[in-house]
């Protein structure tokens, strides 16, 4: 298991929050978010549409599986570069 606390750049609304599901989708690992002690799946749209990650937010990410780091890794740069 590998976890990273993350600094949002950007708010994750709509568009920018589906663009994240896609990316975390596409990895084998079970991936999740915690935000104020709100736990969620990564790769669910309304999970993450229901915790409301906002701009300079600092989020918990988990992964769990053969493809962890390399999905933690892209998911960080993704944070740090939505728009």
């Amino acid at each position: 298991m590998t976890k990273r606390l993350l600094k949002v750049s950007n708010a994750l609304e709509a568009r920018p929050a589906a663009l994240f599901v896609q990316t975390a989708s596409k990895f084998q690992s079970n991936i999740y978010i915690e935000v104020d002690k709100k736990n969620v799946n990564a790769k669910s749209i309304m999970g993450i549409m229901s915790i409301g990650i906002l701009d300079g937010q600092t989020i918990t990410i988990t992964a769990n599986g053969e493809d962890e780091l390399e999905a933690i890794t892209e998911l960080d740069k993704f944070l740090s570069t939505a728009q």
